[in-house]
């Protein structure tokens, strides 16, 4: 009879958690609202393990990606959070049901559980897609869905789902709203959809996205200008088409002005000189196709030399790994290099200034590893600078 008793006791206790979960979890489009790992593993650290060994045991196995694995989990967190005289109460009330009673609590609890089943990731994306759309949404609700989004597109098959739902248009949409965080928030979402995603790439580029987001690099938010440079350079990666419409959009003179601008933010500058870098090296990988204008530019060259006489020691590195691909491409003239950007002084003086900080113990590690890649950059820029000077015979 105690066996009976307490099956039954934990099926109240259930309904009783499930029925007060589902009131206090509604979204905002009216649906259910699943915690996030952090909120939920805060909700399960409630009870002291020290004091409570089932608590512990949620923990330990439910608490660790956010929800409930089981029915058993849930009834544990629940006999854990419940009064044990409430406990007894419910347990006699239990026992004076009677049997047609105990059977629709059955139904009653399975309806729940059906209710409470996880969503798919692509119902928690077209939930979201459907908040965006709802023009009334307040401001805090579609920050929400955008971080939701946000993590949800990260998987390579998530993303791919997001065209089918109409979910880009969605997103590309907002990259026109008022408010900045929106703004930066939708064009991380693309930055992550499209981050080596050959088919949302041109998805995205189609829907006329890439322009958008290259105005977006000019904002005076930081925050907005970092992540729409960040989309840029997820959307043109590996896709030559992509980058031919960079350029056609005068994508190299937005780098430019940002690298030869010092009061540009030093976040926005890093990021401009690791896509140029990234540019010249997917660009040596694809030796059968014209090599883009912007790289034999005399001014653009130039803004990225320039570079190495920052006092940011990792723009510098960045500067020299982009110089370093540079190099190796052969529309790049060493020629320029020296006499237009003044390559040879840029790189003596860096030499010297990696040598006062190779002399301070916390700055000398970092400063020998960009000292070894500042002597390869030399060592193939004389090279290249010899090939260029030899007097045919």
């Amino acid at each position: 009879m105690a066996r009976f008793s307490l099956g039954r006791l934990l099926l109240l206790l259930v309904v009783a958690a499930v029925a007060r979960a589902e009131r206090a979890n509604r979204s905002a489009s009216a649906g259910l609202f699943w915690s996030t790992a952090k909120e939920e593993a805060d909700l399960v650290r409630m009870s002291d393990p020290q004091e409570d060994p089932t608590a512990q045991a949620v923990n330990e196995q439910d608490g660790l990606d956010g929800g409930f694995s089981s029915l058993d989990g849930m009834l544990q967190w629940a006999i854990g959070h419940s009064d044990p005289e409430k406990l007894k109460e419910t347990a006699q009330d239990v026992q004076r049901m009677s049997a047609s009673d105990l059977k629709r609590r059955q139904m009653e609890l399975k309806e729940l559980m059906e209710k409470l089943k996880m969503p798919s990731d692509a119902q928690l994306m077209q939930i979201a897609i459907d908040d965006l759309k709802n023009s009334s949404l307040p401001l805090e609700d579609r920050h929400r869905a955008l971080h939701e989004l946000l993590i949800l597109v990260e998987p390579i098959d998530n993303a791919n789902d997001l065209p089918k739902i109409g979910g880009l248009a969605v997103v590309i949409r907002e990259l026109d709203h008022p408010d900045p965080d929106v703004r930066k928030l939708s064009a991380w979402v693309l930055g992550k959809a499209s981050q080596n995603n050959p088919f949302i790439q041109r998805q995205v580029l189609e829907l006329g996205a890439l322009a958008k987001l290259m105005m977006m690099v000019k904002s005076e938010f930081v925050e907005e200008a970092t992540k729409a440079l960040y989309a840029v350079s997820a959307l043109i990666r590996n896709n030559f088409a992509g980058q031919q419409l960079f350029y056609a959009q005068a994508g190299d003179l937005m780098l430019q002005d940002i690298l030869s601008n010092s009061s540009i933010d030093i976040r926005l500058r890093r990021k401009a000189v690791f896509l140029v870098g990234d540019l010249a090296e997917r660009q040596l990988e694809a030796s059968n196709e014209d090599e883009l204008p912007f790289f034999s530019s005399k001014l653009f060259l130039k803004a990225v030399v320039d570079l190495m006489a920052s006092s940011d020691l990792d723009l510098q590195e960045k500067a020299l790994t982009a110089i370093k691909s540079l190099l190796h491409l052969r529309s790049t003239q060493a020629l320029i290099l020296k006499e237009f950007c003044g390559l040879d002084g840029a790189l003596e003086n860096m030499r010297q200034r990696l040598e006062d900080l190779m002399a301070e113990e916390f700055q000398r590690d970092y400063a020998t590893d960009v000292e070894s890649l500042r002597s390869e950059v030399e060592l193939i820029y004389q090279q290249k600078l010899g090939k260029g000077m030899q007097v045919p015979t």
